[in-house]
């Protein structure tokens, strides 16, 4: 069982928003009692090639929450995202709110402000966020009391929020017919995601669980919503009580076949940055970099 502070008894209302550009669903988590309500991976659009940033999406969700009446206080990233850019400090333009995400941030802010040569102008502390949580920290929006769990293996800094019944587990775990995250980023381990999945599973069977992405196939539509017991039971790399070892092999193997993300090199320099662009030159104009042989 779970050690962590569960209240199954609690309820959110949940709105999902989907980008079929990098496949990645945004949540709005409210609470129905004061109208109190978090937002869970945005995302700010890119045309890559253009070098065009947009908003369209994040303006959905903004619409939303005033069309509803809600309150945004918080601005919750799961990881530093590879493949979508985080909209959070657009968002939080708007409607205020304060952004968080875990306290490894700072390990990706060191791997990745080298890889990026991103100079000593780029702080290294994750003070681009409002809040950095530990494992374990609790929090509320408005009278729905939620809490942190710390789960690296994909990335150092992966945390799943829980709103009562309800679980954010960004990509430690796809749909059961999916399988898990890949663990070759800088800072990833396959055993330790594999550890980190058995804490996610280790919460009551009937909390309800939500991807941060989804890519169909297989004939099925985009899903993304699951449950405790469907993972335990089901999840193609997990599941039936997969051997810690028969994963790590697989995860490995398969991660050596997969290819980097479209959108790293844009996704990776704004999202270290708490979703901003590095700082503009003095024509106002901001860039990105790509590191030449290095990822």
């Amino acid at each position: 069982m779970s050690s962590y502070p569960v209240q199954m008894d609690q309820k959110a209302d949940i709105k999902d928003f989907f980008d079929p550009i990098s496949n990645t669903i945004t949540y709005v988590v409210s609470d129905p009692e004061t109208k109190a309500c978090a937002v869970v991976d945005s995302v700010m659009d890119i045309d890559y090639p253009a070098g065009r940033i947009t908003f369209d999406h994040a303006d959905e969700v903004i619409a939303y929450i005033r069309s509803n009446g809600l309150t945004l206080e918080w601005l919750l990233e799961t990881h530093v995202h590879a493949d979508h850019l985080s909209a959070a400090p657009y968002i939080q333009e708007k409607l205020g709110g304060k952004i968080g995400i875990g306290e490894q941030v700072t390990v990706v802010q060191g791997v990745f402000g080298k890889v990026f040569n991103a100079g000593t102008e780029f702080a290294r502390d994750g003070s681009q966020f409002d809040k950095l949580f530990k494992d374990g920290d609790t929090y509320q929006i408005g009278n729905l009391k939620a809490f942190a769990m710390h789960t690296p293996g994909h990335t150092p800094a992966c945390m799943v929020h829980v709103f009562g019944d309800a679980a954010f587990i960004g990509d430690t775990l796809f749909m059961p017919d999916s399988g898990t995250a890949r663990a070759d980023f800088p800072g990833g381990d396959a055993t330790v995601l594999y550890e980190s999945i058995q804490k996610v599973l280790s919460l009551p069977d009937e909390m309800r669980l939500f991807m941060c992405h989804d890519y169909g196939g297989r004939g099925r539509e985009i899903l993304f919503e699951t449950t405790v017991a469907a993972e335990k039971a089901e999840n193609i790399h997990v599941g039936n009580s997969t051997p810690r070892e028969k994963f790590v092999e697989m995860r490995e193997a398969r991660d050596a076949t997969l290819d980097v993300p479209k959108l790293i090199v844009p996704s990776i320099q704004v999202n270290m940055r708490g979703g901003r662009l590095p700082e503009a030159d003095d024509s106002g104009n901001a860039f990105l970099k790509v590191p030449v042989n290095v990822l």
